[in-house]
């Protein structure tokens, strides 16, 4: 053994480069003989390498190899210069020529290139010495020559070559072939152990552990022996690698680096196997390149050389060395700053190739170092410009910036088969074992780490390579997807957020592929039972969910809406987390992305609600709703909230299926709670879980009701009002406290809030072109809109539901609190809100309480309320849960038959429930026609339609309170009533609500306050005694109306305008709007008529008598009868009149009755007094009064007059003296014509009212003479007004006289020759009167009077006039009876 180790210690001695040259030679080709048997070799490598304190031997001769090669190229072999050209004749044969200049060669036509090596200007051929595996050493059979041969230059280099490469060839083929046997024996060894039988167990058991210490015995061989070679023969290789200008032999080169890198591998020496991975690399980059991505530095520190390829012919010029190759590609070198561009020749790719077989056949082995190969060849993909396609395979594409990559064709034919080797690179990832996939991932994701670095803070084109070979790996393992998923999708995720945006692109593009393609793989067991798997699928695409760059939100959506269309019937527990990704979608993330989500969102409640957990149905109601809420566009919102209602209808159609399951459901998750100690929370507790979906729902709906968008609030107005109508019925009973309280009352605080602050200032237009209406141009007039909605849709269901909602403890809680928002509504300062407050409140109060059959009231009730009936059918058409609750109410309910309707409640409650409306009513009414102190042009003032509504709800309400209301409600109502009539209306709206001014017709306002006081008088006509002391205060309110006729009331300081006068057109568009009074005649007239009527029912009670109501009455009409002409209207005087004379014949006897009790003293003077005024009134009719009119006119007075002689003076024993005296007076006045003189002469006949004078007169002359004339007192009077009378007809005859004579031929004035007829008329009456009358009853003096007349009369006899002439016949006449012969005077008794 010693002498061995001396003697090959001597042999490897002999390679030094001191030595001859054959010497040398004769030396490398025992060393090739030695080389080619690789037991021998093992046997050194075991005898002397192993030993301690022995040479290693083994180690020196490969050392030796490899520093004999270095020396070669270091120094030109002696006696062959490089220049000559030297021709070899031995069995290497064939010329070899040197090229003259080594630095260039040409590549000429004709010059055929031998294979060679070429190092630093040393180029020494290769010569072809032996088949392969075996060594015919030339020089060794020519020892027994004396001189030495000439040696062919690259003998030597060629043989030690060869050396090297068997020395590989053996012992990786001898090391595998042992390890192959090995790991054979192993398994059979452990199969036969698992088939044997108990008794021989002992035995294998004993063969086995022999086995394992032969095997480590081995190993420890083959180690050594790979320790002992690598570091010579990698760098040997190297260098010869570097220097090889032929395919052949650096593909020979390639395959022994490779072979040695699988096999230490394989061993698990993790250093050699790096060291000969990283020459591999270095080969297949550019020189220079190569080091610093190896070295991992990040700047590439490239030469600035330029290459330039002018069609065909390149330029061969390499930075390293000066060896020839052809440059096949140029490109851009992958790194921060790029400068220039880079060079691969033809042994980079060959070396690329190498690299993609070792990762293809022995990925296993790699560990760690795919970090090599993969740098590497993601560098080489960037040079030559493969760019990632659809599922992460690369294919030739363009390269984004700089210089674009230029490709010979040699290459360009190559690129798709590099690109297919490198495919099929990670397709053989499936075959890895866990462990070795791993370090794959982890080398990807580390390289796209780098690859991220590089791309930050510029816009460039990033590199794709890791990002695309990852998706690629994950796609083919998707068998074991679990082990990798969490660390690939974790990466992603991280690229998902990067700046770049191709970058990012790529990072979604990779995740969404993986996730749709995971979901997609028939897993074992599948999907559908391996919960856990499907939801780590979805996760990553929740996680996107937080990343805020629109293009991913899209990807991730866009993936959803995929998976919904493929996957959407099987999502199962998956669910909440789709639904997730859809609601994350936040307002400020743009149109396009909310837009599809939305759509993604539109699918699934169309076509998936029925298959997906009952439990995310919530989930489904709170992501619809969110994009109500968005306000990127308005037609998503109004559409979203359709949904909600589809979703409300689905829940209605499979209420039984979803309430069963979701009590399931809560029952499950009790138990864990209960389990776990904690309190199980969800909204809406402790409402069932089914009721709290629903509750859900309102709430949300409830949300968009006040979305700044009026559309929006509309819409969802509306559709949260329809749901709770038609599906409400579902709900369980106690559910019910929680929509009044949390939802409806909730929702009309916030709108009430946000109407009262809304901004006042007008909106020019809606967006773009849209003009808007003026009732609709400013966010307060949007808000009433949304206001007005809201209070009607709370009010129908209070309305509709009442039989719910009344046995609910706090009813009576609700009502006030619903009163409270009528109120302020009502007294909101817009028109519309106001009317509508009073709808609502109207259809609250429609609700009529149910009566017993005892006590249902004789006649129907005075006006004709609505009554919506309380019971329709209750269980609607295709109820899912009827109406079988534990409350009696839903019984009752179920059992009576509409005829006879249930007694909701006790009648207190339901009575304190109307006295709250009453209140209410109360308010808003004394609140709303309350006048404001000061005017302005902004002065809120109710329209008419308002108080029209206020005051026709009062019939209803108090048709339920009437039992309870009093004088104090009495004059409640009439501060109201009085107040609202009062109000005066603007004059643009005039139009619509007045009639033209000429017809005489009442506005629906004042037809609603007499229909209000009707109903009250009928109520107290048919109601207990002691509701009858209200009479005297109703005819005040009606007297007080009637008093408008003349003088219209005040509204405040307000000035308003007749009606004649307003300008209904008003040019000026800021002008105030001027206010216009009523025209109020019409409506005090049909006052009056009221007044008249009750007063004819009601003139003989108690009240009436007391509270002098007669004597108002009078009162009141004397404004107007004394006004007579002057009346706003004519038909108020005449109505007047005759009124006063229905009023009086009715209540003169009454007052006669109660004479003696003084209780009418007061009245008599007011009487008399306004029979003077209006017989005697101080207005001048209008001179356009035709004769017709006046007479008609005339008649009326002879009426008044006829009244007194009828129903006063021959009663003039119970009625007061003084009034008697004013009669009287009055008479005598009426009797005498009275003069105008403003009369012109020609009409003075006309005016005289001879038929009311005579009318007088005959009074005068019936009363003064009649017989019932029983005191002197009244005598007194007659005897006065007799002779007043005279004195009168005596001036009036010598007035004529005078006349007459003066006037000569011309006839006089026809009102005088009237006068005078009448006086002379009255004088034969007069006379007539005076027979008739016992003469004691006559005063001397009357007689003397009356004689003193005949003079007179005679004197008339001349008058031309024939009318007055028979006249004075008829007065001359009765002059015969006082024609009696003249008396004797008696004188001293005698005659």
């Amino acid at each position: 053994l010693t002498l061995c180790e001396i003697f090959l210690s001597l042999l490897v001695k002999f390679l030094d480069a001191d030595k001859p040259q054959w010497l040398r030679a004769v030396a490398v080709e025992s060393i090739h003989r030695l080389c080619v048997q690789p037991q021998l070799l093992r046997s050194f490598c075991q005898s002397y390498d192993m030993k301690q304190h022995s040479t290693k031997v083994f180690r020196d001769i490969v050392n030796a190899l490899g520093s004999f090669i270095q020396s070669l190229f270091l120094v030109p072999p002696t006696g062959n210069p490089a220049t000559a050209n030297q021709a070899g004749n031995n069995n290497a044969g064939g010329t070899v020529s040197a090229p003259a200049n080594p630095g260039m060669l040409g590549i000429g036509g004709g010059v055929t290139l031998l294979p060679a090596f070429e190092y630093r200007g040393t180029w020494i051929p290769i010569l072809t010495i032996t088949v392969q595996g075996s060594a015919k050493a030339t020089y060794l059979e020519m020892l027994d020559k004396v001189e030495p041969p000439t040696i062919p230059e690259g003998y030597a280099m060629s043989v030690a070559f060869h050396c090297l490469l068997d020395l590989v060839r053996g012992i990786t083929s001898m090391i595998e072939g042992e390890l192959g046997e090995t790991e054979m024996e192993c398994q059979t060894s452990s199969e036969a152990a698992s088939s044997t039988t108990q008794s021989s167990e002992q035995q294998e058991l004993q063969s086995t552990a022999d086995e394992m210490d032969k095997e480590i015995v081995n190993r420890a061989v083959w180690e050594e022996m790979v320790n002992a070679c690598w570091c010579g023969l990698l760098a040997a290789l190297s260098l010869l690698l570097d220097a090889s200008t032929d395919e052949a032999a650096t593909e020979n080169i390639l395959k022994a680096e490779l072979t040695m890198a699988a096999l230490c591998g394989r061993l698990g020496l993790v250093t050699s196997r790096d060291a000969f991975i990283t020459a591999i690399c270095k080969g297949s980059l550019p020189p220079h390149y190569a080091l610093t991505v190896l070295n991992t530095t990040t700047a590439a520190t490239l030469s600035n050389k330029s290459y330039s390829i002018q069609g065909q012919s390149v330029m061969m010029i390499s930075p390293s060395s000066e060896s020839h190759q052809q440059v096949v590609a140029v490109g851009q070198p992958l790194a921060v700053q790029p400068q220039g561009t880079v060079m691969l020749t033809s042994k980079n790719i060959q070396c690329m190739r190498t690299l993609l077989n070792l990762a293809h056949c022995h990925g296993a082995v790699l560990g760690t170092s795919w970090q090599l190969v993969l740098a590497t060849l993601q560098h080489l993909v960037w040079i030559l410009g493969l760019k990632p396609s659809s599922g992460g395979a690369l294919k030739p594409g363009r390269a984004v910036e700089g210089p674009s990559t230029v490709l010979t064709t040699a290459v360009m034919t190559d690129l798709p088969v590099i690109s297919n080797i490198l495919s099929r690179l990670f397709e053989s990832s499936q075959y890895l074992d866990d462990v070795s996939l791993h370090h794959l991932i982890n080398a990807l994701c580390s390289l796209s780490v780098e690859a991220m670095d590089m791309a930050y803070g510029n816009n460039k084109e990033p590199s794709l390579f890791a990002v695309a070979k990852l998706l690629e790996t994950g796609l083919v393992n998707m068998h074991r997807i679990e082990i990798l998923w969490r660390p690939l999708t974790g990466h992603l995720l991280e690229v998902c957020q990067h700046p770049n945006s191709r970058m990012r692109e790529w990072g979604a593009e990779a995740l969404t592929s993986l996730i749709k393609a995971g979901l997609t793989f028939n897993h074992d067991p599948p999907l559908s039972q391996n919960q856990r798997l499907q939801l780590l699928l979805l996760n990553p695409l929740k996680e996107m969910s937080s990343i805020n760059h629109p293009d991913i939100r899209l990807k991730q959506l866009e993936c959803v809406l995929q998976i919904l269309q493929s996957q959407g019937d099987s999502l199962g527990p998956g669910w909440p987390l789709v639904l997730g990704v859809m609601g994350a979608i936040r307002n400020d993330q743009g149109e396009s992305l909310i837009r599809t989500a939305f759509q993604c969102l539109q699918l699934v409640v169309t076509d998936f609600l029925p298959t997906m957990p009952c439990t995310c149905l919530q989930i489904v109601v709170d992501v619809a709703g969110s994009f109500g809420l968005h306000n990127q566009e308005l037609n998503i919102s109004l559409t979203s909230i359709g949904l909600l209602w589809n979703i409300s209808d689905y829940f209605f159609q499979r209420g039984e299926i979803i309430e069963k399951e979701l009590n399931k459901e809560e029952a499950a998750q009790q138990k864990q709670a209960e389990e776990k100690g904690v309190v199980l929370n969800r909204p809406f507790h402790p409402a069932p879980p089914f009721d709290c979906l629903w509750l859900c729902l309102y709430a949300k709906l409830g949300e968009l009701c006040v979305d700044p968008r009026p559309a929006v609030r509309k819409s969802a107005g509306q559709t949260l009002f329809s749901t709770i109508g038609a599906h409400g019925t579902l709900l369980q009973h106690s559910t019910w406290h929680t929509v009044i309280w949390k939802v409806l009352f909730h929702l009309l605080d916030r709108v009430r809030e946000s109407s009262t602050t809304a901004d006042k200032e007008k909106i020019e237009s809606g967006g773009g072109n849209i003009l808007i209406h003026h009732s609709r141009d400013t966010a307060e007039k949007q808000w009433a809109e949304t206001w007005v909605l809201t209070l009607a849709g709370v009010a129908r269901i209070f309305n509709t539901r009442r039989y719910l909602l009344q046995p609910l403890g706090d009813f009576s809680r609700a009502w006030d609190v619903l009163l409270d928002h009528i109120q302020s509504a009502a007294l909101s300062k817009n028109n519309e809100v106001s009317l509508a407050a009073l709808k609502s409140f109207q259809e609250i109060l429609q609700i009529v309480s149910p009566v017993r059959d005892s006590d249902k009231p004789e006649t129907p009730p005075a006006v004709n309320v609505p009554v919506s009936v309380l019971l329709g059918s209750i269980s609607g058409p295709g109820l899912s849960r009827p109406f079988v609750r534990t409350d009696s109410i839903g019984e009752r309910l179920g059992r009576y038959s509409s005829s006879e309707p249930p007694v909701v409640t006790d009648e207190l409650e339901d009575l304190n429930l109307w006295w709250a409306a009453w209140n209410t009513w109360y308010r808003i009414g004394s609140e709303s026609t309350k006048p404001p102190i000061t005017f302005d042009k902004l002065t809120f003032i109710p329209s008419q339609p308002f108080l029209t509504a206020l005051i026709q709800i009062y019939p209803a309400l108090y048709q339920h309170i009437k039992t309870g209301f009093n004088m104090d409600d009495l004059q409640k109502l009439g501060v109201i009533l009085h107040s609202a009539v009062s109000v005066p209306i603007s004059s643009d709206a005039s139009p619509f609500i007045l009639p033209s001014y000429t017809e005489a017709v009442l506005t629906s306002l004042q037809e609603a306050v007499l229909t209000a006081l009707d109903v009250l008088q009928k109520a107290i006509c048919v109601g207990p005694e002691n509701m009858q002391i209200m009479y005297p205060a109703i005819f005040d309110q009606l007297l007080a109306f009637v008093e408008f006729s003349c003088k219209p009331p005040q509204y405040g300081q307000l000035e308003t305008k007749h009606i004649a006068n307003a300008k209904y057109n008003q040019i000026q568009l800021f002008a105030p709007a001027e206010w216009v009074a009523l025209n109020y005649v019409p409506f005090a007239e049909r006052s009056l008529e009221v007044v008249v009527d009750l007063y004819q029912k009601t003139a003989c009670h108690k009240a009436v008598v007391n509270e002098k109501v007669l004597q108002n009455i009078i009162k009141t009409l004397r404004v107007p009868l004394s006004l007579k002409y002057s009346c706003p209207s004519e038909s108020t005087w005449k109505l007047a009149v005759s009124s006063l004379l229905k009023v009086l014949s009715i209540g003169l006897p009454v007052a006669r009755q109660h004479a003696s009790s003084g209780k009418f003293d007061s009245m008599w003077p007011e009487l008399a007094n306004t029979f003077e005024d209006f017989l005697f009134t101080k207005s001048i009719p209008p001179d356009n009064l035709s004769i017709q009119e006046f007479q008609r006119n005339e008649s009326i007075d002879v009426e008044v007059v006829q009244l007194i002689s009828t129903e006063i003076l021959p009663y003039a024993n119970f009625i007061p003296k003084e009034f008697v005296g004013q009669i009287m007076t009055m008479l005598n006045k009426g009797s005498i014509h009275s003069q105008s003189s403003s009369f012109t002469e020609a009409e003075i006949d006309i005016r005289l009212r001879e038929e009311f004078s005579k009318m007088c007169f005959e009074t005068l002359l019936q009363f003064s003479f009649s017989n019932k004339v029983t005191t002197p007192q009244e005598g007194y009077i007659s005897r006065m007004a007799l002779s007043v009378l005279l004195k009168r007809s005596q001036d009036v005859l010598h007035r004529y006289i005078e006349d007459e004579r003066l006037s000569g031929k011309c006839p006089l004035p026809r009102q005088q020759v009237t006068e005078i007829i009448f006086v002379l008329k009255a004088v034969s009456t007069l006379i007539d009167s005076l027979k008739k009358t016992q003469p004691e009853n006559v005063d001397g003096n009357t007689w003397a009077q009356v004689i003193a007349l005949y003079p007179t009369l005679v004197e008339c006899i001349t008058c031309s006039s024939s009318e007055v002439c028979s006249a004075l016949k008829e007065a001359l006449v009765p002059f015969k009876d006082f024609m009696q012969p003249p008396a004797s005077k008696v004188q001293n008794g005698e005659s």
